[in-house]
C-alpha cells in the first residue's frame, strides 16, 4: 500500500514512473512542456547545441515566447530574439511567439492551453510557478537544466517537503488575489518556503476564478516556494475545457497526506496590502501607507495583466482622470486580452482618464523598456518584485499592489486605497 501524497507528490511519482514518492527523494521525472523566453532562450540553446543532438525531444513540447525586451529593446535584444527564431525554425518548433501574436508566456500559455493539468512544466524563468493554479507541477530552473530536458524530455529534482494554506471567507471590497499573497508573503517571509510546496486552498480559493489563482501562484516563488499549486476543481475544468490542447489529469490531495504544517487565515480580516522596498514581504495595509508620492503606476505582467486586472483598473478610472504628476502604463498580458480590453470599452477608458496603454511585454517589470525609473522616482506597481532597481535606477523604489490600489494611487498622486475616491 502507498503512502498517502499530496497533489504535488502524486504529479512527481506518476512522471517518475513511481508508485510513490516523499520529501527528500531525488528523482528523474518526465517532462510535459519546457519553456523558455528572449533572454534566457539563446543560453538554453547554446547549451542544447553542447550537447551534441540534433533535435529537440518533442517540437511540440519545447516554446519559446520572447517577451522579456519585446518588441525589441536595441540592438542586443534584436538579435537575441533573432537567435530564438532562427533556431525554433531549425527545430520546427509548434510554439514560437512573435510580435504579435505573443503575450507574457506565463498568460499567454494557459490562455493557448499548450500547459494543462497534471503537467510538469518547467521555464527558464522564475514564475514559470503559475502554472500551479491548473494543477500542475511547474517551476523555474536554470538555462542549463532547460537545454538538458529540451534534448532528453527529462529533468531531475529533489521531492520539495509541502506547506498547506488555506483562506477561509468572503474578500472584503477592493481585496483581490494580489493581497492574499502578498499578505502571505508578508506572514512567512521571502523564504519561508525556500524549495517548500506551496498548497493553497480554503473556501475563498473554492470560490475564486482562474485569474485570481494563477496570480496567487505565480508569487509563490516570492516565498521562496519550489512551486505554488491548487487542487483542481469545476472551475479549472471550466477554463480548461475550452482551451486545453492536450488531455489533461486532475489530482487531489489525499485526506491525510502529510505536511510539514498547515498555515490557516481569515480572508475577512484582510484589507488591501502595499509590499514596500525592497522585498515583497514588507508588507503593510494600505490604510497605513501614510502620504507617499509616486511618480509612475504600472498595471499589469505576467501577475496581474489579466482581464479581470484591466476591468479593475478601468472600474477605477472611469470618469476620473490620472495626476498630473503621474505616469501610468497599463499592458494587458497577451493580444487576446487587449483585444478583449478594447471591445469591453475598457482600453478608451483608460485612455481617457490619460493612462498609456502598451503591446504585452514583461519591460517595465524588470526594468527593461518602456517604463524604466529613474534616480529617486517612486512607482506603485501590480508586478511581482521591488528588489533594489528592479525597475530601473538602483535609488528607485518600488511599492507592489492590486490593479485597484495602483489605479486608485495613479488617480491621486499618491499611495492610496480606492475607498478614498
Amino acid at each position: 500500500m502507498t503512502r498517502p501524497m499530496n497533489i504535488t507528490e502524486k504529479i512527481l511519482a506518476a512522471h517518475a514512473g513511481l508508485e510513490e514518492v516523499k520529501p527528500g527523494q531525488l528523482i528523474t521525472a518526465k517532462v510535459d512542456i519546457t519553456l523558455a523566453n528572449d533572454i534566457t532562450g539563446p543560453v538554453a540553446i547554446n547549451e542544447f547545441k553542447k550537447i551534441g543532438v540534433n533535435k529537440v525531444f518533442d517540437k511540440s513540447r519545447v516554446v519559446f515566447v520572447p517577451d522579456h525586451f519585446v518588441p525589441n529593446r536595441d540592438i542586443k535584444s534584436a538579435q537575441q530574439v533573432k537567435q530564438v527564431r532562427e533556431f525554433s525554425k531549425e527545430q520546427e518548433l509548434e510554439h514560437f511567439f512573435e510580435v504579435g501574436r505573443m503575450g507574457i508566456e506565463h498568460a499567454l500559455l494557459p490562455d493557448n492551453g499548450i500547459v494543462t493539468a497534471g503537467d510538469i512544466v518547467i521555464g527558464a524563468d522564475s514564475h514559470t510557478c503559475t502554472y500551479g493554479a491548473l494543477g500542475a507541477f511547474s517551476t523555474g530552473m536554470g538555462s542549463t537544466d532547460i537545454a538538458c530536458a529540451m534534448a532528453s524530455g527529462d529533468t531531475w529534482l529533489k521531492v520539495p517537503e509541502s506547506i498547506k494554506v488555506e483562506f477561509n471567507g468572503k474578500l472584503n471590497k477592493w481585496v483581490t488575489a494580489k493581497d492574499l499573497i502578498l499578505y502571505l508573503i508578508g506572514k512567512i517571509g521571502v523564504d519561508g518556503a525556500l524549495y517548500k510546496t506551496l498548497e493553497i486552498g480554503g473556501s475563498t480559493i473554492e470560490n475564486m476564478p482562474m485569474d485570481g489563482r494563477f496570480t496567487i501562484c505565480n508569487m509563490a516563488i516570492e516565498a521562496g516556494a519550489k512551486n505554488g499549486i491548487i487542487i483542481p476543481d469545476e472551475i479549472t475544468k471550466q477554463y480548461l475545457d475550452k482551451r486545453s490542447i492536450r488531455h489533461y489529469k486532475f489530482y487531489q490531495s489525499d485526506k491525510d497526506a502529510g505536511y510539514e504544517k498547515i498555515i490557516k487565515y481569515n480572508t475577512e480580516e484582510i484589507e488591501p496590502v502595499v509590499a514596500f522596498p525592497h522585498l515583497p514581504e514588507n508588507i503593510k495595509p494600505v490604510s497605513e501607507a501614510g502620504d507617499i508620492k509616486i511618480d509612475q503606476s504600472v498595471i499589469g505582467s505576467c501577475t496581474n495583466g489579466r482581464l479581470s486586472d484591466i476591468a479593475a483598473a478601468a472600474e477605477i478610472l472611469k470618469g476620473r482622470k490620472v495626476h498630473k504628476d503621474v505616469r501610468l502604463i497599463v499592458f494587458p498580458a497577451t493580444q487576446q486580452i487587449y483585444l478583449e480590453s478594447i471591445r469591453l470599452g475598457y482600453i478608451e477608458t483608460i485612455v481617457e482618464a490619460g493612462g498609456a496603454v502598451s503591446t504585452p511585454t514583461c519591460g517595465p517589470c524588470l526594468g527593461g523598456h518602456a517604463g524604466i525609473l529613474a534616480a529617486g522616482e517612486r512607482a506603485i506597481s501590480t508586478t511581482n518584485r521591488n528588489f533594489v532597481g528592479r525597475m530601473g535606477h538602483v535609488d528607485s523604489e518600488v511599492y507592489l499592489s492590486s490593479p485597484y490600489v495602483a489605479a486608485a494611487s495613479a488617480v491621486l498622486g499618491r499611495i492610496a486605497s480606492p475607498a478614498e475616491l
